[in-house]
């Protein structure tokens, strides 16, 4: 479960649409935090610009009053600043703490210059100490020697601060979280049509070059790739239309005057004694124009089973019943090629199927097995359920085998394998198993080595209930 959600996960934010959600939210999150540092960084230096004069302002008037006034004036500096922390301290020329609440002289700090920021551990310690990293910091001499120092804090800065990053945090939030659910909504419509189209192209996919993709009121990118596959498919379907025509008329034509010749080609050799010299002769010609009958047939044959039509007469099929008609059709011909033919039949699989059909392509399969196998071997002709939804039907036997490069091959028209061409046939046995196994939606498959192979065809099962 865990996997298919990954993958269900996977899926959605491939898309065009999350993708682009996506990086507009990680566009904005980075253009949102440079504007925010950037107001953040601009109001803290004008705050700290104007802590800096207030501090020069403060010292300097305090620097002109009287000691007595003076000491009244940073009592009131201290309570009177209600929006910040104020701190002084009073020393003597030797830097000895006098009075206030700087107990030490700030190491570092430069008298009479501009004002520093210093951390504050350096200029408060002790339980009266700021919750504040930085503090500005300015000292001065005074007319009798002393020396002033003040120390100052604005909680402003510290408020824009906190304000400004909250602000950040909203802004995430508030961009990411709907574009995240926008994101899925939006998505729901281009991925219920994506499914609509892979259901279509399906049938397509197994030949059925008659289904087109859907296309919808709304013109966008999707409908105008499915209007460029129609387009497509309708010219693919006409050549191949087309070809076809050609193919079956060419095959249906040459029947008519082959079937005369043969006809005279009998009379001939009727009329000859068996002593003729060209009684042979006759005879091979006449084998060979039944060669080339027997090939159009099976070409019109495969022509006719490429009609997918023929599927809405299936029916019902018990393979297991099905299997023991063709094993009861070609055993005695494995018994003349002494051969052991096996059956093997698990009961209750039901598929859809033509039964005439199923029936044709298990026979070619066992007859192309007998052929193959030599004197003394074994066929066996089996069905099992594969899956809760699916049968393996396998015929096998111990001849000479397929190799891995031809089986692919061996399904094609007209196609001999280096094993078969000394034997008879014309090489569209297989060609007729593999269009029946499309046109049933079966699955093909040929397993094996160089002592024997198995040729198998995985079908559906029908559904229960």
């Amino acid at each position: 479960m865990a996997d298919a959600a990954g993958k269900h996960f996977s899926i959605h934010w491939r898309a065009t649409t999350s993708r682009l959600l996506l990086a507009y939210g990680v566009f904005f999150v980075i253009w949102g935090t440079v504007l925010l540092g950037f107001i953040y960084w601009e109001t803290l230096h004008y705050l700290e610009s104007r802590t800096d004069l207030q501090l020069k302002q403060q010292i300097g008037y305090l620097r002109s009053l009287s000691e007595d006034h003076m000491l009244i004036a940073l009592n009131d500096y201290v309570v009177l600043e209600r929006t910040n922390y104020n701190a002084w301290g009073l020393f003597d020329a030797n830097k000895t703490w006098l009075y206030g609440d700087v107990l030490q002289f700030p190491a570092g700090l430069t008298i009479d210059s501009d004002s520093v920021r210093m951390p504050t551990e350096q200029v408060i310690v002790g339980p009266f100490a700021p919750p504040t990293p930085m503090l500005s910091v300015i000292a001065t001499h005074l007319p009798n020697g002393q020396i002033l120092v003040l120390a100052h804090t604005t909680r402003i800065a510290a408020r824009v601060g906190d304000i400004t990053m909250h602000g950040l945090w909203w802004g995430i939030s508030f961009t990411l979280v709907p574009g995240l659910l926008g994101g899925l909504i939006l998505n729901l419509g281009p991925r219920r049509r994506i499914r609509l189209i892979e259901s279509a192209t399906q049938p397509i996919m197994h030949g059925d070059l008659r289904r087109r993709l859907p296309v919808s009121n709304r013109g966008d990118e999707l409908d105008r790739l499915a209007a460029i596959v129609n387009d497509m498919l309708d010219q693919i379907e006409r050549l191949m239309g087309e070809v076809k025509g050609v193919c079956d008329n060419i095959a249906h034509d040459l029947r008519t005057p082959l079937t005369r010749l043969r006809s005279q080609l009998y009379r001939v050799q009727q009329e000859l004694n068996e002593e003729d010299p060209h009684a042979s002769l006759i005879e091979r010609c006449v084998f060979d124009v039944d060669e080339v009958l027997a090939r159009f047939r099976a070409l019109l044959r495969i022509s006719e089973l490429e009609d997918r039509r023929r599927r809405e007469g299936f029916i019902s099929v018990d393979l297991g019943e099905t299997l023991e008609r063709v094993h009861e059709l070609y055993a005695p011909l494995a018994e003349d090629q002494s051969l052991r033919f096996e059956l093997e039949i698990e009961s209750g699989l039901i598929v859809q199927a033509d039964p005439d059909l199923l029936f044709e392509a298990l026979g070619n399969l066992v007859s192309n097995a007998i052929k193959f196998t030599p004197a003394g071997g074994w066929v066996g002709l089996s069905v099992r359920r594969a899956s809760p939804s699916t049968a393996r039907i396998e015929v096998a036997d111990n001849g000479p085998g397929i190799p891995q490069a031809q089986r692919q091959a061996v399904w094609q028209r007209f196609y001999r394998g280096d094993a078969s061409r000394a034997a008879s046939g014309h090489g569209l046995g297989l060609s007729i198993v593999a269009a029946i196994a499309k046109l049933h939606d079966f699955e093909l498959s040929i397993e094996g080595g160089d002592a024997g192979t198995r040729m198998g065809m995985e079908c559906p099962l029908r559904p229960t209930g």
